[in-house]
């Protein structure tokens, strides 16, 4: 069963990799999700271990750059969504 999943890339990244997937005969969303079974089919003790680096090495422009965003609290997840719907 397939799930949908929404993701943000900068739209570079993006268009080379549709060229990416359409010179090699396969769909975006089938590729993306064979980087993360590649990627999680171990454990690896940091990003630059994955199997999958140097690909995204080729297909990035410029140094990664990984964006973590703080889990918000219980409360102000509470009050955003409360908030959304008035």
């Amino acid at each position: 069963m397939d799930a949908k999943l929404t993701l943000s890339f900068n739209q570079n990244v993006v268009d080379r990799a549709k060229k990416y997937a359409a010179e090699n005969n396969i769909s975006l969303s089938r590729l993306v999700e064979h980087l993360l079974t590649q990627v999680t089919a171990k454990e690896y003790k940091s990003l630059e271990d994955f199997p999958i680096s140097d690909w995204v090495s080729m297909v990035a422009e410029g140094e990664v750059e990984y964006k973590k965003t703080p889990k918000p609290t219980r409360e102000a997840s509470k009050d955003e969504f409360f908030s959304s719907k008035k």
